[in-house]
């Protein structure tokens, strides 16, 4: 049994809990969510076990030694540290709130992306790293950067809920808001899905990321694909805005009060942005200062890094000083973590700079 194996177990547990949990919504039983937090448990471990057999391999392989040898070293490392991070989240949440409804949001997200990493055709291989990224200051970096982005989508989450459930009209701003970024997150998501299945290459994922996501609708060379795209994208948006309504019913299921959700989705940002702060920004500089003899270069991963700091440097202070609460925030926290997830993809797709050959952060 290698890394993989637990890996696997992880995946059909997150899928296994994200079914008994809506079955929990559904029925209200107390057996049956127990049940979906002992299933998620389960995942976690396997999870736990997995990334601690792939740092074994990995020190096993490169000989630099136990701390240097932390598995986020490509895309798929990175991409399963996130997920062990958003579970961990998210059972804190659980436990310090007594309400497992939540489950039903976060283990999809979990069970979805390990099981796209394997869609995806992701290379698994364990690959010594190149000499500009054996540092300890990348790796604490890497780490806290990541940490920082898991509490930072349990933010988005709870901002997104708390949305959906305290807005009413159609015509307000604030569902507006809501209807359209999640319209153009389903629209993404559908469309990578899309690409994935049309582009089944042997790349490494960053250059799939660079060279054909997209490629399938908004990048394709064909006029026709591109103009159908865009109304694909704009009929989901009014689709999601035209029956919000119904997914605030569902949403309704949660039994979680809006207060909750404002106050997770504060204290999720209060953990990650300084973490984001001092891993994310600090030790990039530091580490960037070691390897290419600049603590800053206005590379365009470190400035739409800078762009996330002040975003949610915003939330923070708007909050805290200027006592505002509710929707104005929570729409804050939601456009926080479309700019950090520009900053970790979109960059990539879009602007290259000195980040493009690790493509890790």
């Amino acid at each position: 049994m290698d890394s993989s194996f637990f890996f696997g177990i992880s995946t059909m547990a997150y899928i296994l809990a994200m079914i008994i949990y809506i079955t929990y919504l559904a029925s209200g039983k107390k057996e049956i969510g127990i049940a979906a937090t002992t299933v998620t448990i389960i995942g976690f471990i396997s999870h736990t076990l997995a990334i601690g057999m792939r740092w074994k391999e990995f020190y096993d392989l490169s000989g630099m030694g136990f701390l240097r040898s932390v598995p986020l070293t490509n895309l798929y490392e990175s991409m399963i540290f996130f997920v062990w991070c958003l579970i961990l989240g998210y059972l804190i949440i659980e436990f310090k709130y007594k309400n497992r409804s939540f489950g039903a949001f976060v283990t999809p997200i979990a069970g979805l992306a390990l099981a796209f990493i394997d869609l995806s055709g992701m290379s698994k291989e364990i690959q010594p790293l190149l000499p500009a990224l054996q540092s300890n200051w990348l790796l604490a970096h890497v780490m806290m950067s990541f940490i920082a982005y898991a509490a930072f989508s349990l933010s988005f989450s709870t901002g997104l809920i708390y949305l959906i459930l305290t807005t009413e009209r159609k015509t307000e701003s604030a569902y507006i808001f809501w209807t359209f970024t999640l319209g153009i997150f389903v629209t993404l998501f559908f469309l990578m899905g899309i690409d994935f299945f049309t582009f089944r290459v042997a790349v490494k994922p960053e250059v799939f990321i660079k060279s054909y996501m997209f490629r399938a609708s908004f990048f394709n060379p064909s006029m026709v694909v591109k103009i159908l795209s865009w109304i694909a994208m704009i009929a989901i948006i009014v689709i999601v805005w035209r029956y919000g309504s119904v997914l605030k019913m569902v949403m309704d299921k949660f039994g979680i009060s809006a207060e909750t959700l404002d106050e997770i989705t504060y204290k999720s940002i209060a953990v990650g942005f300084p973490v984001f702060t001092l891993g994310g920004l600090i030790f990039g500089a530091i580490w960037a200062d070691q390897a290419w003899g600049t603590y800053w270069s206005w590379d365009p991963k470190e400035t739409w890094s800078l762009i996330t700091w002040f975003v949610y440097a915003f939330y923070l202070h708007s909050r805290m000083v200027r006592g505002w609460r509710g929707k104005k925030v929570a729409i804050v926290a939601v456009t926080g973590f479309v700019v950090a997830m520009f900053t970790y993809i979109g960059v990539n797709l879009l602007l290259s700079g000195l980040h493009s050959y690790g493509d890790i952060k």
